[in-house]
């Protein structure tokens, strides 16, 4: 089989627990570029940050961010294709965590929105020990907000995700039993202590049907690399599924093979292999 696409999830994929891209997941990318394969980022990130790996590793194709939410050209001038979340509904959720005592944030496709920088942003972004710093480099604004409902409902943004974040397994679980009480969302994980809210049918493997359908590709054609549940719509539809060994059990489950792990170049020895043929 000729596989045309590769799409790959970041964090805890292509990018290792130092939160960087390996010199042999860079080398290899390179190789599969040269051979005219797509690479493309599929990402629950905010898609300013996915933009910024992309042109880290000098990337020129499309990128999936905030779970399939929104699918731009590699410079994020052009929008392929989107789906925010209605405003009512975004009010539901945010209820439902305020009463639920659940930290959350969520951000459109530049912006992220916060009530509290507290401990539970610090343990997600672990990564981000000078995250502020993180974000200007990567052109993402942080707002605060007093009041986020007033926020929506005054401002009415284009929220593409939610990301709840609690440690206490029970809680959570409860929260995200609540959450499966509203209409018109998706929920989705991208780590044991977290639920991803976003608008109903997105998802990463809806984003990559759609653009397979612009490019050309057939889908027997897309090998798709990951790690976690968010992870899980783009593997039914790709020819080739490949999970990290790192990864959540669940996401294994629905794997074709397992690669190796996120720090010994899992992605590029995977794409090596089954894509390159080296």
């Amino acid at each position: 089989m000729k596989y045309k696409l590769v799409a790959i999830d970041m964090d805890g994929t292509l990018l290792n627990s130092d939160n960087k891209i390996s010199n042999r997941n860079m080398e290899i990318l390179h190789k599969a570029v040269d051979k005219g394969i797509y690479i493309v980022l599929s990402t629950g990130r905010i898609l300013e940050s996915a933009l910024y790996y992309a042109k880290s590793i000098g990337l020129k194709n499309p990128i999936v961010a905030c779970n399939g939410a929104i699918v731009s050209c590699e410079d994020g001038k052009d929008i392929i294709y989107e789906k925010y979340m209605n405003i009512e509904t975004s009010k539901k959720v945010m209820e439902i965590a305020e009463e639920s005592n659940i930290y959350y944030h969520f951000y459109d496709r530049n912006t992220f929105y916060t009530k509290d920088i507290g401990e539970e942003l610090y343990k997600f972004y672990k990564s981000y020990e000078d995250y502020e710093d993180k974000f200007k480099k990567q052109q993402i604004n942080l707002r605060l907000l007093d009041d986020p409902m007033e926020f929506l409902k005054d401002e009415k943004p284009n929220i593409y995700k939610f990301v709840f974040i609690e440690d206490d397994e029970d809680k959570l679980l409860n929260f995200r039993r609540k959450l499966g009480e509203i209409e018109n969302i998706n929920i989705s994980s991208s780590w044991y202590n977290n639920v991803e809210v976003m608008n109903e049918g997105v998802s990463k493997g809806n984003a990559l049907k759609h653009l397979s359908k612009v490019l050309n590709i057939d889908k027997s054609e897309i090998v798709a690399i990951g790690d976690n549940e968010n992870d899980i719509s783009m593997f039914k539809i790709a020819g080739l599924a490949v999970a990290m060994k790192n990864g959540d059990e669940i996401i294994k489950k629905h794997s074709h093979v397992i690669t190796d792990t996120n720090d010994e170049n899992g992605v590029g020895n995977a794409i090596a292999k089954y894509v390159l043929n080296i």
